[in-house]
């Protein structure tokens, strides 16, 4: 009877181009979730399967929305500045140019030490650690998050929206979405800590922060 593979083995597997996907045209379960007592069937054998989410999909629907652009200093630290920005101007708050630097520092800090320094609460952040060991070894990824022009991405998104509470969703440019390269909007491709935008009897509803990424690996923050 075929064993269940680990998660190292999959991702070995996804690394080195070997790992095999399936694409159906209904919503599937998880492979996660079978069992080792059922029999072998042609799920186990994918990596993944590809079809609609279950549930309806993202609320980041693929529609072109309107916003001012506050640009944000590319120094390495555009998207914890981009980020701290737009908390800080949630709150009514805005912040000079120092305060911008320092807090977006302890923002990447901050992932460091959930990360890299705390066993007990890396497991919390699984779906980071996927997304950051799919591209390199942990003790790579630490010794880059440990400098201050490190660049941040959809793993530090995932890190800080659950760790803030915060609600964010990333947008592209409009013109670079469609393919006559036309368009003054902006559409969103991804969102991260939604729960946390909802509202619960424990805290009061968080407003979006909205990050705009540009091809040219840069964020900037929409108001």
């Amino acid at each position: 009877m075929a064993a269940k593979p680990s998660n190292e083995t999959l991702l070995e597997q996804l690394r080195h181009g070997l790992a095999q996907f399936e694409i159906v045209s209904s919503p599937v379960l998880s492979i996660s979730s079978y069992r080792p007592h059922t029999p072998p069937s042609k799920a186990n054998l994918f990596f993944a399967r590809i079809g609609p989410s279950i549930g309806g999909g993202s609320p980041a629907i693929k529609k072109v929305e309107r916003f001012s652009v506050q640009k944000v200093t590319g120094d390495g630290r555009c998207l914890f500045r981009a980020l701290v920005k737009g908390m800080a101007l949630n709150k009514g708050i805005t912040l000079n140019p120092r305060e911008e630097r320092e807090d977006a520092d302890d923002l990447r800090v901050a992932v460091k030490e959930v990360i890299c320094d705390s066993g007990k609460e890396r497991v919390q952040y699984e779906e980071a650690l996927v997304a950051i060991t799919v591209e390199e070894s942990l003790k790579h990824y630490c010794q880059r998050i440990g400098r201050s022009d490190f660049w941040g991405g959809e793993s530090e998104l995932l890190v800080l929206s659950k760790l803030c509470c915060q609600p964010i969703t990333v947008y592209i440019p409009e013109h670079e979405h469609t393919k006559s390269g036309w368009g003054a909007g902006f559409i969103p491709i991804a969102e991260y800590g939604s729960e946390f935008g909802k509202g619960s009897g424990k805290g009061k509803v968080r407003k979006v922060v909205r990050l705009l990424y540009s091809g040219k690996n840069h964020y900037d923050l929409l108001v």
